[in-house]
């Protein structure tokens, strides 16, 4: 009797290694599916235009890349589309196209096109293939497309931001890069190694993808695209960092210490260098606030930086100037405590803007802008970069906005049905605008434009107060929901 006992006590001990063991398989399989589920990076493709700079979704159909017509061209004009009698036909501006799903054939106005791939309709969206759009594209737009399809990167017009880099003869060395217009990289270092991350700015190859210097410090330089994003790698045998100058136009990679005498591209006077890649601001010309302001008023450009020309003299910041001093009376009116990031001529970054803003504690920033091509007005929202390398407490610069979202989009909301109350024509966006991804708060941009292209409108008080006091409804009108949203 003992022994059976005991046999039975093995078996069951047996079957309960035998559970655990496949137990613990399971839970090792479903946590490597997770990891690798979660390791893959979302496929996507950018678009760099003056009009607006954003990414878009890619998917893939039987072995294809394709997008979104309507997203590729919605933020660049006036878009129409609707399905009728098996056609998708689709309108841009003044172009009319014809497509067929499951058929490559295109029927422009007067003449034909065949897509590299079947044009495939679902869930209410047409998409294209990518190997198609260099060609497609010029077409609808009427104008040039430069298509980098390995890195799926998109360049509607004259665009690119070019770049020289030259190591300097200084001791210790160091590599200096001017670019043509302002960039604002994600940067990360290791080992032998410091790593420039353009996610938002068309930055293009100098020529070569390698670079070589003649420097044992600083060796080399590779130039890489994909995904939608540039990458430029800088190789050295000790550490460097990166420093920011001529707001934003050049990039000097140094040893870290005290700065030599002298560089090839001195650091402009008061120049405010952008973050690294963890920060919570930037080192910024900011006077503290004493008091929490519901809202804070940001006329865009100003000083050296004109903005549009609207007309022959009239200039983009002289109009957003006029239209946020209308807009704080009207907001104070309504008993919002207001400031304004200028209320003069005042060049400032948008590293400066943010930093103001984040200062003042507000429950809602609004940038005012103005357009004298596009009818009607745009609102937008940020597009926060998809990954976030945020650390505790600290938290991502580009992507400070992430938090703020459902906020942005509420406000935006309520803004948008006040215009459209008044019988204004409203579109709403989502773009990589700055200093919207560093603001951290419910924020939107605000593009007005005139009715029926009429420009004397923007300049005409009755039509400033008609735009001025909707969007203060509808600010008002999300007054208690913003208030709940502040820090």
């Amino acid at each position: 009797m003992p022994s059976v006992v005991k046999k039975l006590a093995h078996i069951h001990t047996m079957k309960q290694q035998i559970l655990l063991a496949l137990v613990s398989a399971a839970i090792l399989a479903l946590a490597s599916a997770l990891l690798v589920s979660g390791a893959a990076e979302e496929r996507r493709m950018s678009v760099y235009s003056k009009v607006a700079n954003y990414a878009l979704p890619v998917v893939e159909r039987n072995g294809e890349d394709y997008v979104g017509l309507l997203e590729v061209l919605e933020p660049l004009g006036t878009v129409t589309a609707k399905f009728e009698k098996k056609h998708w036909k689709f309108r841009y501006n003044d172009t009319e196209c014809d497509f067929n799903p499951g058929k490559p054939r295109v029927k422009f106005q007067n003449a034909n096109f065949d897509l590299t791939n079947n044009f495939l309709f679902e869930n209410g969206r047409g998409l294209v293939p990518l190997s198609s759009l260099a060609s497609l594209l010029p077409r609808i737009l009427g104008g040039p497309v430069t298509f980098n399809q390995a890195g799926r990167r998109l360049f509607v017009g004259n665009v690119a931001v070019h770049f020289t880099a030259e190591v300097s003869s200084l001791t210790p060395p160091s590599l200096v890069m001017n670019f043509t217009s302002p960039v604002n990289p994600t940067i990360a270092t290791e080992p032998g190694k410091l790593r420039m991350t353009f996610n938002r700015e068309p930055v293009v190859s100098p020529g070569s993808p390698l670079l070589t210097f003649n420097s044992k410090t600083i060796q080399s330089a590779t130039f890489e695209e994909s995904n939608g994003s540039a990458e430029l790698v800088v190789n050295s045998s000790i550490p460097v960092i990166a420093s920011f100058s001529n707001d934003g136009r050049t990039i000097t990679i140094a040893p870290p210490g005290p700065p030599p005498s002298s560089r090839v591209t001195p650091p402009a006077a008061g120049a405010i260098p952008p973050p690294t890649e963890i920060t919570v601001q930037p080192s910024t010309e900011v006077q503290p606030h004493s008091q929490r302001y519901f809202a804070v008023i940001d006329a865009a450009h100003g000083g050296s930086e004109r903005g549009a020309a609207l007309t022959e003299q009239l200039a983009e910041k002289d109009i957003t100037m006029v239209l946020a001093r209308r807009l704080r009376q009207e907001l104070i009116a309504h008993g919002l405590t207001t400031m304004l990031v200028r209320d003069g001529d005042d060049t400032l970054t948008a590293d400066q803007r943010a930093a103001r803003t984040n200062s003042a504690s507000p429950a809602i920033y609004i940038c005012l802008h103005a357009t004298s091509v596009e009818n009607g007005i745009r609102l937008y929202t940020a597009l926060v970069p998809a990954s976030v390398s945020n650390q505790g407490p600290f938290v991502d610069w580009n992507s400070a906005q992430s938090a703020f979202a459902t906020a942005s989009q509420m406000a935006d909301a309520g803004v948008a049905s006040a215009l459209r109350g008044k019988q204004f024509s409203v579109r709403t966006l989502s773009a990589p605008l700055r200093p919207l991804n560093n603001v951290t708060t419910a924020a939107i941009a605000i593009e007005i434009g005139p009715s029926a292209g009429d420009v004397t409108q923007l300049t005409s008080p009755e039509f400033q107060q008609t735009v001025i006091g909707a969007i203060a409804t509808g600010v008002t009108g999300t007054r208690d929901k913003l208030v709940s949203t502040q820090r």
